[in-house]
This record gives C-alpha cells, sequence and structure tokens, in this order.
C-alpha cells in the first residue's frame, strides 16, 4: 500500500510503480478507494493501460471485504504478481486494520510489502512548523501524524521542490518525531531515488511490530471537518478546444471560489476524457489554497466533446464546494466560444465515522 494525506502524490506514485514492475515482466494490478463514486484516481491509471478495481463507499478498513474482493477480480481476469493498493488519503490505522488481518487471514496468498506515507514537501514544511503558510485544524492534523506514525517509509514526494537546506530540514523534523521510520526524499519527475525506496519495496516486508493507538472519536470528527465533492459533467461542442486550457481556468475558478470561503483546500483534482480519443486524457491538480493548477498529463492535441470527471477535498463544508463548482462551470465554459458544460453527477458529503472490519491490536505470532 501506498498511503499519504490528501494531495500527497500517491496516484502518481503508484503509476510509477506499476510501470516500473511492468517493465520487469511483471503483471500488476491496481486497487483505488474513495468515500464517494467516480474517481479520477481511476480514469488516470485505466488510461495508461493497468488493470484497475475501484472500491468506493468508504475506507479499507471498513471495506476489507471489498479490499479481498477486488484482489479476486484481478486475479481472476490478469493474475497479477503484485497488487498496489492506494487508500483514500484520510484514512489512517491501515496496519491494525488491513495489513495484520491479511497477514493473519490470508498470509497464504500474499506478502505484504513495507508500508509507505507519502507527503507532499511544502504541507509538510507548514506542519512542521517550518514555513508559514495554510494548514490543517488539529483535528484533521491528528490524522496526518497518525499517518506518518504507522508508517514503514515516509516518503517526502516531490522533493524537487524544495532548496537543499530545507529538505534537510525537513527531514531532520520527521525523523526526529518519527524515528522508526525510514525517511526518504524522491520525486516521480525526476526520477530521484525513486530506486531506492521501490526497491525496498520489491524485496522488502512489513516488520512486524506493536500497533499503534488511535482514538476514533478525534478521528472521525478530524475526518467530519473535510468536505468531499465528486462530480462528472459531458462538454459539447461543435468543433475543438484546448482541454488543457480549459481543466486549468476551471481549476483556477473553483479555487478562487474557496479562497474567498476561507476553505482550505486539500486536493483539487480532475480528467477530461476526448469522446474521439483513444484513451487519452488531460489531468490538473491543485493540492493547496498558494498553489498553481497543474496539468500533471496534458493532451497533445485539440479535443472535441468528452467527459470531465472533477474530485475536491477541503476543509470546509460540502456546501461551500458544490456552490464553488456549480458557480464555476458557467464562467469555465464561457471562457471557450460555444462550449456547453452539462452536470451529471455530483454529491457532497462529510466522511462517516470510520468503523473498521477488523482491527488487530498485535501482529499475529
Amino acid at each position: 500500500m501506498l498511503g499519504g494525506f490528501l494531495g500527497s502524490g500517491k496516484t502518481t506514485a503508484v503509476a510509477a510503480l506499476a510501470e516500473r514492475l511492468s517493465a520487469k515482466g511483471l503483471r500488476v494490478g491496481l486497487i483505488t478507494n474513495d468515500q464517494g463514486q467516480e474517481l479520477v484516481d481511476t480514469a488516470m491509471l485505466r488510461s495508461k493501460g493497468f488493470a484497475t478495481e475501484e472500491i468506493p463507499g468508504g475506507c479499507f478498513c471498513c471495506r476489507f471485504n471489498s479490499l479481498v474482493d477486488a484482489a479476486d477480480r484481478l486475479t481472476e481476469s490478469t493474475r497479477p504478481d503484485v497488487f498496489i493498493a492506494e487508500p483514500v488519503g484520510s484514512c489512517t490505522d491501515l496496519v491494525a486494520t488491513v495489513t495484520y488481518p491479511l497477514r493473519r487471514m490470508y498470509g497464504d496468498q500474499f506478502r505484504i510489502a513495507p508500508l509507505s506515507v507519502l507527503l507532499d514537501p511544502v504541507r509538510a514544511l507548514r506542519v512542521f512548523g517550518l514555513q508559514p503558510g495554510g494548514s490543517f485544524s488539529p483535528k484533521v492534523l491528528y490524522i496526518y501524524r497518525k499517518q506518518l506514525e504507522e508508517a514503514d517509509i515516509i516518503v517526502i514526494s516531490k522533493s524537487e521542490l524544495l532548496l537543499p537546506g530545507q529538505l534537510e530540514a525537513l527531514q531532520s523534523a520527521i525523523s526526529g518525531e518519527f524515528p522508526h521510520a525510514t525517511v526518504l526524499a524522491a520525486s516521480v519527475r525526476t526520477g530521484a531515488h525513486l530506486d531506492d525506496w521501490f526497491t525496498q519495496l520489491e524485496v522488502g516486508e512489513q516488520v512486524e511490530r506493536q500497533t499503534m493507538d488511535v482514538d476514533y472519536g478525534v478521528y472521525a470528527e478530524g475526518e467530519a471537518l473535510l468536505g468531499w465533492l465528486n462530480a462528472t459533467a459531458a462538454l459539447s461542442i461543435a468543433g475543438e478546444f484546448d482541454a488543457n486550457q480549459l481543466l486549468q481556468t476551471l481549476a483556477a475558478e473553483i479555487q478562487q471560489r474557496l479562497q474567498t470561503a476561507t476553505a482550505e483546500i486539500a486536493h483539487l483534482k480532475m480528467t477530461y476524457s476526448p469522446d474521439a480519443g483513444l484513451g487519452d486524457i488531460a489531468v490538473v491538480n491543485l493540492v493547496r489554497n498558494d498553489y498553481v493548477p497543474e496539468l500533471a498529463i496534458r493532451l497533445d492535441q485539440p479535443a472535441g466533446g468528452g467527459q470531465l470527471v472533477l474530485n475536491l477535498r477541503a476543509e470546509a463544508a460540502p456546501e461551500a464546494l458544490a456552490e464553488a463548482l456549480r458557480s464555476a462551470l458557467p464562467v469555465a465554459a464561457a471562457s471557450v466560444a460555444g462550449l456547453e458544460i452539462a452536470l451529471e453527477h455530483l454529491e457532497f458529503f462529510r466522511p462517516g465515522k470510520p468503523v473498521p472490519t477488523h482491527r488487530i491490536g498485535a501482529p499475529a505470532a
């Protein structure tokens, strides 16, 4: 499993690891996870040709049987040598509720790799008090820190964003608070230290140790402070348009509205899939209030009509997220002559209290 808080770069890392394993001749099955329906992550990973199963409606800890069922479906369809699972970005306590139960009940079927937890470096500088800037409230940060506490490997992702002095200070702060974990910096964009990290996952195995204590009351309150929004929309136009620019325009419009509403953005991500395409998509990401919407995957040619998938998570009322989207869509549509955007699916909510299917407080003998 590759875990980490919302916006930490998990899906990009999952894709890079899957590509590496596939290049070695291994069959890979991917499992994505979310509180709602219609995931950008799933669309992105499938666009790269990977067999991907999606588990909506709750974290792996609360949908343990669905996780096993997804692995079974992938086994029947593609017989993977390796499963890569990406849990919800607001989920923690994965060792006690997922990996130890898997080891206890299905140890003859799976070898569990060390648990990696990724963090966005700029967000982390603010969380650890090394740089000023927007952050989350204490109960949301409780989840953030609990994710790091249970990690075997803490990965400072997007390490190219930091100056050497900043990186050293962040590594020192993380190691001081979480001395049990291996702390490393890596960058999918530049390839820096990916070999070191991925090799540990390929050859290593999760070391059994006492599971951490978790206050599920605080955990639930932290999740309930987060607003969740998933949406899909159909775009139609007589000719063609620049879908890359449209995604960036829409992301910036939503960002402006959420800043006005004093919402703390955790992650806004969108994909655009042209109806007439060959599986190519455009992907845009926004991971902080003061971040610039960034194209992670670009369409090389102008596009016609197609489907937009949007996932937004922020510390804000879900209704505020829905209003930001509804008011931003017509503005974005007006930026392209003749473009019409019809909202097809919209859900916005606060995650419910996590209730694990299993929880093993200590490793099996």
